[in-house]
């Protein structure tokens, strides 16, 4: 199907014409950009270079000083739109009934791909002048290959820059040939992921607390962007008259109140870390954080009172004029903002500046000044933002579901309520209690940890039956209309990478992956030096062990159905490994990450090789124990289903004869 046909039919019928609003929404969106350009300019020549000394670097000058924030405007700007139109396409626009993408669909994917190219050429640049910048030399000393790879290879700031390009490229070219629905919201995924990057080498990722910092920066920056881009993706689709406005209305002011929210949240948590409440109005970065406050302040209640007067206007009949009107004001305070973020990039916060930050604060983020104990375990309590916040949110909407589901009168078993409340549980204590805090000082608590998220809190996860729970509870949109969470939901239970990930062997070989390819390769070390891949091994473990128990016990609705006895030999395979993982890291002479955690320089490190050996023992048995229940529920299941057989075999039997019986009386008649 070629590009300009998509669609061609559906705006020939239906007589769209281009809406009143225009002029104004354009003085808005160059007053909010004049205003970031303005606020760039004049907070980075206003920091001179002190900014710069403080750190103990050269000043490179003023071409590479505003080149480089300049820059980093246009990448933020760039990657926001191409973003928030790839949500916009997945989420706002009705697809058709084949599964490919609307016309209006089609135009946000065509709008966010040519906003991936500049964000790709605008990123491609910032890996020369981040380089310059960060090195302190003007940017003509920087523009030999030689002297860019040359430095490129010893800075981790460019190298995240280049990497955010590579996948800015992969979004652009995808956006070209990418017509299916459900791709458009694996696109928008991956152009998120490329907003990160750079979040990982910023000023929080450095210093006592960079924890919670990090964490909290990926959420405000994702969510910043989502609602940026999602706001210019609005405009867009009210210029050229797009369908359904009413409901583009609607959900783009619940996006906005959710983004508002998290926005605030996030920006209080990075602040209080990066800036202590004291020294807010004595330091140049505490200035441009009460000045970012006032701008979220005034965005709120512009945004609030710009959405009442839509609204109006849209119910009136004039939907367009009123998307317009909604998305003026909020464009203009939220890209003026932007100018406010280039200057804390371009200024260092008082936690970068602290030199007396222990060796286990700048790799963990805090300090463990004791050993660990039982009391310890179970009092030392320190949130993770991302896994420990997922837990809470997610059985907070399973009960949001089951108030639904028993408000309709509908039954749920009180068993997979249970399941469910203790996995996410589970998650919880793996990873915000002290078992989480001392996870990255112990190996043997390290896996005690990787049971808990790869084994023990998917099993009991699954058995909540997710998935079914959401189908019964959420209502269907309406035929023609965008569509809703159930249909997103259907949308990745029914994707092909789903169905490939929950393939028997590709799920297997995904949990043996997280045993035999991370520890067994120096890989783990690696990982646990930096908070980011930290992060990422704890999702992969919670990740990959869901996906297989949700291939094995196949209790909730799945992208794929296998018979018993194939899901009973899968888990009876996997026990082997298991054990004979354990024996190779109990009986190892050389300590796993002995570099790392020597690092540490904690004086109540024990035995490396004991701890070790402990862990080995916590693997292979905290990994039969949940393989044992799973084999339980198969088994229970298995013979459920063969009573059930039986049952239905018994009913047939006694209709067929009757059946004869029957015809027999009528023979003799």
């Amino acid at each position: 199907m070629p590009d300009s046909a998509v669609g061609s039919s559906e705006r020939a019928t239906t007589g769209r014409t281009a809406p009143p609003g225009r002029s104004a929404v354009l003085a808005w969106s160059a007053a909010g950009l004049a205003g970031a350009v303005t606020l760039t300019v004049v907070l980075v020549l206003a920091a001179g270079s002190a900014a710069y000394s403080v750190l103990g670097y050269a000043d490179p000058g003023t071409v590479t000083k505003l080149g480089v924030n300049l820059l980093r405007l246009v990448v933020d700007l760039a990657g926001a739109t191409c973003v928030g139109s790839l949500v916009f396409s997945a989420f706002f626009t009705a697809p058709r009934r084949s599964g490919t993408v609307s016309a209006d669909g089609y135009a946000a994917l065509r709008f966010g791909g040519g906003a991936a190219w500049v964000w790709f050429g605008a990123a491609l640049l910032m890996t020369v002048f981040d380089t310059a910048d960060t090195a302190g030399q003007p940017i003509s000393t920087v523009l030999s290959p030689t002297a860019v790879l040359g430095l490129l290879n010893a800075l981790d700031a460019p190298k995240a820059w280049l990497l955010s390009a590579a996948l800015a490229l992969v979004v652009a070219l995808s956006c070209h040939v990418v017509l299916r629905w459900r791709t458009s919201m694996a696109l928008a995924g991956v152009a998120a992921l490329a907003l990160l990057p750079p979040v990982f080498v910023s000023h929080s990722a450095s210093n006592a607390g960079h924890d919670f910092a990090t964490n909290s920066l990926v959420f405000h920056v994702v969510t910043a962007s989502v609602w940026l881009g999602v706001l210019i993706a609005v405009v867009a689709h009210a210029w050229r008259g797009g369908a359904h406005p009413e409901a583009v209305a609607d959900r783009y002011r619940r996006l906005s109140l959710g983004c508002w929210t998290v926005l605030a949240v996030s920006g209080v948590i990075d602040a209080l870390i990066l800036v202590p409440p004291r020294q807010l109005f004595a330091v140049d970065y505490g200035t441009l954080v009460l000045l970012k406050v006032g701008f979220l302040l005034v965005l709120g209640a512009a945004g609030l009172l710009a959405r009442r007067r839509a609204t109006r206007t849209v119910r009136s009949g004039d939907a367009h004029r009123g998307l317009l009107r909604l998305a003026g004001v909020e464009l203009a305070i939220m890209t003026a903002t932007l100018g406010v973020s280039m200057g804390m990039t371009h200024t260092p916060p008082p936690n970068l500046l602290d030199r007396d930050s222990t060796a286990t604060e700048l790799l963990l983020g805090y300090n463990l000044p004791d050993a660990p104990t039982l009391l310890r375990f179970v009092t030392m309590w320190r949130l993770d933002l991302v896994l420990g916040t997922a837990a809470i949110v997610l059985a907070v909407v399973y009960l949001l579901g089951l108030r639904r589901l028993r408000a309709r009168g509908e039954h749920w078993p009180v068993g997979r309520t249970a399941s469910w409340l203790g996995g996410c549980a589970t998650v919880l204590v793996a990873t915000s209690s002290g078992l989480g805090t001392y996870s990255p000082a112990l190996f043997s608590v390290h896996m005690t940890t990787h049971v808990l998220l790869n084994m023990l809190a998917p099993v009991l996860l699954i058995l909540g039956a997710p998935v079914t729970l959401a189908l019964r509870a959420l209502p269907t949109a309406e035929r023609g209309r965008p569509h809703g969470p159930r249909e997103w939901l259907l949308g990745i239970v029914r994707s092909p990478l789903l169905r490939f990930l929950t393939h028997p062997a590709v799920a297997a070989l995904l949990v043996i992956g997280s045993l035999y390819g991370l520890y067994l390769t120096g890989l783990f070390e690696r990982v646990m030096e930096e908070h980011w891949a930290h992060q990422l091994m704890q999702l992969y473990f919670l990740g990959t062990g869901y996906l297989y128990c949700w291939m094995a016990l196949g209790t909730d609705h799945a992208p794929r159905r296998l018979p018993h006895l194939a899901r009973l030999g899968i888990t009876l395979g996997l026990m082997p490994f298991m054990a004979f993982f354990g024996v190779i890291v109990m009986s190892g002479s050389t300590a796993i990450a002995e570099n790392y955690y020597r690092t540490l320089n904690l004086p109540w490190l024990p035995d490396l090789l004991a701890t070790q050996q402990l862990g080995g023992i916590i693997g292979w048995l905290g990994g039969e124990v949940p393989l044992l229940l799973i084999l339980v529920v198969l088994l229970w299941q298995w013979q459920r289903s063969d009573h059930a057989g039986s049952a239905r075999s018994s009913e047939e039997d006694a209709d067929h004869d009757e059946m004869v019986a029957r015809l027999a009386e009528s023979r003799r008649g």
